[in-house]
C-alpha cells in the first residue's frame, strides 16, 4: 500500500454518494405508492368478482374507494413505522453496543491496543469537529471490524473489536475510526433509523392481512370478525380471508422491495464514508490498507447480536447475506486508492 497516492476526489465521491442516496430514499416513495396500488388492485379485483359479496357497480373504480384504501394503508403504515422509531430510539446506542458484546473503554487504560483507539478516537474527533464518543472494544470477536451508533453526536459510541486493535497499524486504525465517524457527521444512524421503521410500517400492514386471513377460525367463534360478515356463513369467513391475503401479499411484496432499497442507501453511505474518511486523514492508503487485511482475514462477527445491528458495521459483520448492506471490499479498495 506504500506506493498508493491520494488520488482520490473525496469531494465529488461524496457528492455522488449523497445523489445517489437521495435518489434510493425517494424510492422508498415509490415503494409505498406501489403497495397501495396493489392493495387496492387486489381488493378491486375481489369486489369485481363477487368474492366479497354483493358491492355497488363500479365501487371498486370510484376515487373514494381508492382513497379509503390509500387511507387505511398509511394509517397501517404510519402507526407501524412510529412504532419502530420509538422502540429504536429508546434502545440507544450504548444498547446497541451492549447488544453485541461491548465493552466500555477507560481512557485512561494502560492498555496498549486501547491506549491507541482512545488517542485515535480523539484525533478523529478534533478532524471530524465532533464530540469524542464513549469507546467501545468487543474482546469475543476476533474479525476486523467496527461501528458508530448514535442519532445525536452527542450521544454516540464508536465501537472496535479485538481482531481490528490486534491486526491493523495505527494508519489502518486510523482509516477504519474516521469512516465511523463520517457516520456520525452524516446522521446515518438517523437515516437508517427512519428507513427501519418505515420498513416496519409496511411490514406491519403484513401482519394485518396475516391476523385476518388466519381469522377464519376465529370467526367460527364470533372473534374479530363484525356480526355481519358471521351472518352469511362460510361466505363472510371467505371474504375476510381472501382480503386478509390480498393485503398480507402486498405488505410482504413492499417490505421486501423496502430491504431492498434499504441495503442499497447503506452501501451508497458506505461509499460516502469512505470518502470522508480520506477528508478526514489526507490518507488513503491507512483506510485501503485497513480493507485489503478485512479482504484476507474477514471480518463477520460471532455475536448472536450481530444480525441486528449488521447494518451499522465498517464491513460486513454476517458470515453471508445476499441483501448485503455493504459493497464488495476490492470495490471499496479501488475507489479509496485508485492508483493500487
Amino acid at each position: 500500500m506504500a506506493g498508493a497516492r491520494a488520488t482520490m476526489d473525496f469531494f465529488a465521491a461524496q457528492a455522488a454518494a449523497r445523489r445517489r442516496t437521495g435518489a434510493l430514499v425517494g424510492a422508498f416513495a415509490l415503494a409505498w405508492l406501489g403497495t397501495v396500488a396493489l392493495v387496492w388492485a387486489a381488493l378491486a379485483l375481489l369486489l369485481q368478482s363477487g368474492a366479497l359479496g354483493v358491492a355497488p357497480r363500479g365501487l371498486a373504480l370510484a376515487p373514494g374507494f381508492l382513497a379509503a384504501v390509500a387511507a387505511g394503508v398509511t394509517l397501517v403504515t404510519a402507526g407501524g413505522s412510529a412504532f419502530q422509531a420509538v422502540r429504536l430510539a429508546r434502545e440507544g446506542p450504548h444498547a446497541i453496543a451492549a447488544m453485541v458484546g461491548g465493552v466500555p473503554v477507560d481512557r485512561a487504560s494502560l492498555d496498549p491496543g486501547e491506549r491507541r483507539l482512545v488517542n485515535v478516537v480523539e484525533e478523529m474527533a478534533i478532524a471530524s469537529g465532533l464530540p469524542v464518543p464513549a469507546i467501545y472494544v468487543l474482546p469475543g470477536e476476533g474479525g476486523i471490524n467496527a461501528f458508530a451508533a448514535g442519532f445525536t453526536p452527542d450521544r454516540a459510541v464508536v465501537a472496535v473489536t479485538r481482531g481490528a486493535l490486534e491486526a491493523l497499524d495505527r494508519d489502518e486504525l486510523q482509516g477504519v475510526v474516521a469512516h465511523e465517524f463520517s457516520h456520525l457527521l452524516n446522521a446515518d444512524a438517523k437515516l437508517n433509523l427512519r428507513l427501519v421503521a418505515l420498513i416496519g410500517g409496511i411490514t406491519a400492514l403484513a401482519l394485518v392481512g396475516r391476523t385476518l386471513a388466519r381469522g377464519h377460525s376465529h370467526a367460527e367463534r364470533g372473534l374479530g370478525v363484525p356480526r355481519r360478515l358471521r351472518g352469511g356463513g362460510g361466505r363472510g369467513r371467505l371474504a375476510v380471508v381472501l382480503a386478509g391475503l390480498a393485503i398480507w401479499t402486498a405488505g410482504a411484496i413492499g417490505a421486501f422491495f423496502g430491504r431492498v432499497i434499504r441495503a442499497a442507501v447503506s452501501r451508497q453511505r458506505e461509499f460516502l464514508a469512505d470518502a470522508a474518511a480520506v477528508q478526514f486523514t489526507r490518507n488513503p492508503d491507512g483506510l485501503a490498507g485497513a480493507l485489503a487485511k478485512i479482504a484476507e482475514r474477514g471480518s463477520a462477527l460471532v455475536s448472536a447480536g450481530a444480525p441486528e445491528v449488521s447494518h451499522f458495521f465498517f464491513a460486513n459483520g454476517l458470515a453471508s447475506s445476499w441483501l448485503a448492506t455493504h459493497p464488495p471490499i476490492h470495490d471499496r479498495i479501488r475507489r479509496t486508492a485508485p492508483g493500487v
